[in-house]
């Protein structure tokens, strides 16, 4: 029995050609800019087959983007959005005057996020496949935090974020670290370096307090074996072979 091959949204797969996100490209649709094999379509999800329809935006021939990939250190007071609805600075406002060899930059994703309060490493792509490998809970790389905690932990608190705490009982969401180690400490707070081998929202912040340690600074320093190095605060660099071999 022959199987139909797949069908995609029109938005969707505009998406995944690394042109624009696909909310833009849902409203790119709906300002009659693409045409589907001549005729304007003006549903997002117009189901699309790979390689059957002749796709054109503004007239000219759907091309893919080439892909690109680039790490920035985010820094604190930003948030990981391309628009926020409450006005908030976003992490695009240190790429707006990028450019590569004199051309604006093709649009490009975070892949996954650092919250307003958190910085460090956060990397950017016009490739959805890779993104998605990147941040798969279960396969992605490791992620390895320096975290500023307002208080010396004991052995017990270090052991007790390995094995993890769930929040709101039993029931709850199981939140642990795959290691947590200390850095260096003062005489009131100390760092810490964390490593997560899966990502939820806010997850080290969370962690901790269920311990009663609060979060004084949070830096993510490397995404697998990638650092972030001495990259300056708010720069970003294009990653090379080596770097996205280091991601694997």
């Amino acid at each position: 029995m022959n199987k139909s091959p797949p069908r995609y949204g029109l938005a969707r797969v505009l998406s995944k050609q690394g042109l624009c996100s696909r909310s833009e490209a849902a409203k790119w649709i709906a300002a009659g800019r693409v045409s589907v094999d001549g005729r304007i379509v003006r549903d997002a999800e117009f189901p699309i087959v790979q390689g059957r329809h002749r796709i054109r935006v503004d007239e000219q021939a759907l091309d893919a983007a080439p892909r690109l990939y680039l790490m920035l250190n985010k820094p604190r007071g930003l948030v990981t959005t391309v628009q926020d609805e409450r006005g908030r600075d976003t992490v695009y406002r240190c790429l707006d005057e990028a450019r590569i060899d004199g051309a604006p930059l093709p649009w490009l994703a975070p892949v996954g996020r650092l919250d307003k309060a958190s910085e460090g490493l956060l990397l950017f792509c016009n490739d959805p496949q890779w993104a998605a490998r990147i941040t798969d809970p279960e396969h992605g790389p490791d992620k390895t935090y320096h975290v500023q905690i307002d208080a010396i932990p004991s052995p017990g608190q270090l052991a007790a974020l390995h094995a993890g705490i769930s929040e709101d009982g039993e029931d709850g969401e199981l939140l642990r670290a795959k290691s947590a180690t200390v850095l260096r400490s003062g005489e009131k707070n100390a760092w810490l370096q964390i490593v997560l081998d899966e990502g939820r929202n806010r997850q080290i912040r969370r962690l901790l307090a269920g311990f009663d340690l609060n979060v004084l600074r949070l830096i993510r320093v490397a995404i697998g074996d990638l650092q972030l190095g001495e990259l300056p605060k708010g720069q970003w660099r294009v990653l090379d072979d080596e770097d996205l071999q280091r991601l694997q």
